[in-house]
């Protein structure tokens, strides 16, 4: 297996055997992005791609292989019929995996039809990763996402209708002070929209070299402080209609560890987030990482 510089997964994907399809971010625009600044981005060559897998098979000969993830960050963005020769050669090499794994940028999403997805996923690609950061259309486009709301939502509902399990993140805090609550409700509205299987809402930190983190220092954007967090996830809970959703916000950057499945435990979180505020029990800043 090779690999070219550094490597991203889904901290769900922590025991998949990763495969590089592309090299890097097709758009990479995100001003509060660091991810794949060292690469310019390629779709690496299908037979490099399959030796990959070969010498993963021999690797782990006495191994089963359960799930399979493709990065970097734009796996969708190869044709359609490159992606189904290579989940055909997963399923012949690896007949023990149950399911296999992708980033999905919505426009790579969008770029495709109903069909082609559907097809994807009888091939074996069961779930996608998509980072919506906001739904909000002024942050989306001061963060230079590259797309709306709507095209957010649209991108959702077609890996839906395809069969494809959906895992969206949204960032907290990406708004600022000054788009907390248009911030919140946009992402709330959006999910609603979408209604995907997983919702995973980060919290925002910054790397050195990013726009975002320049903004910050000149003081241009203002970060929000631990009581507006909290008021902005109590008013995107609030306001989230998406029965069966499962919801985290128990990444190492949130300053509250939140878990439940949406609309039933809709008030159990909230009220973790009361406790929180009233005990002052956060994650003290020296724990929390991207």
């Amino acid at each position: 297996m090779r690999y070219e510089g550094a490597i991203y997964r889904p901290p769900s994907e922590g025991r998949s055997l990763i495969i590089q399809l592309t090299v890097g971010c097709a758009r990479n625009t995100c001003t509060f992005c660091s991810m794949y600044k060292d690469k310019n981005f390629r779709v690496r060559a299908l037979d490099e791609v399959i030796q990959d897998l070969e010498m993963a098979r021999d690797h782990y000969r006495n191994t089963k292989v359960r799930r399979i993830f493709l990065a970097d960050g734009d796996a969708l963005i190869v044709k359609t019929a490159d992606l189904l020769l290579l989940l055909d050669k997963i399923k012949e090499l690896f007949p023990e995996v149950e399911r296999v794994s992708a980033y999905g940028a919505p426009a790579d999403v969008l770029g495709k039809s109903v069909e082609e997805l559907t097809r994807l996923r009888k091939a074996g690609l069961l779930m996608v990763y998509m980072g919506c950061e906001s739904g909000d259309e002024e942050v989306l486009a001061q963060v230079k996402k590259g797309v709306s709301a709507s095209e957010l939502v649209e991108a959702g509902i077609r890996l839906k209708e395809a069969g494809i399990q959906t895992s969206v993140t949204f960032i907290s805090g990406l708004g600022g002070s000054e788009r907390l609550k248009e911030h919140a409700l946009g992402c709330a509205e959006v999910i609603s929209k979408m209604q995907p299987d997983y919702v995973g809402f980060l919290t925002l930190m910054l790397e050195e070299g990013t726009q975002l983190k320049a903004q910050i220092d000149s003081g241009e954007f203002k970060l929000l402080d631990v009581e507006e967090i909290l008021t902005e996830l109590e008013l995107l809970i609030e306001n989230i209609d998406s029965p069966g959703t499962v919801f985290r916000a128990n990444h190492a950057s949130n300053y509250v560890s939140l878990r439940g499945t949406l609309n039933e435990d809709r008030k159990l979180m909230l009220a973790d987030i009361r406790a929180a505020r009233e005990n002052a029990s956060y994650r003290p800043e020296y724990f929390r990482s991207l």
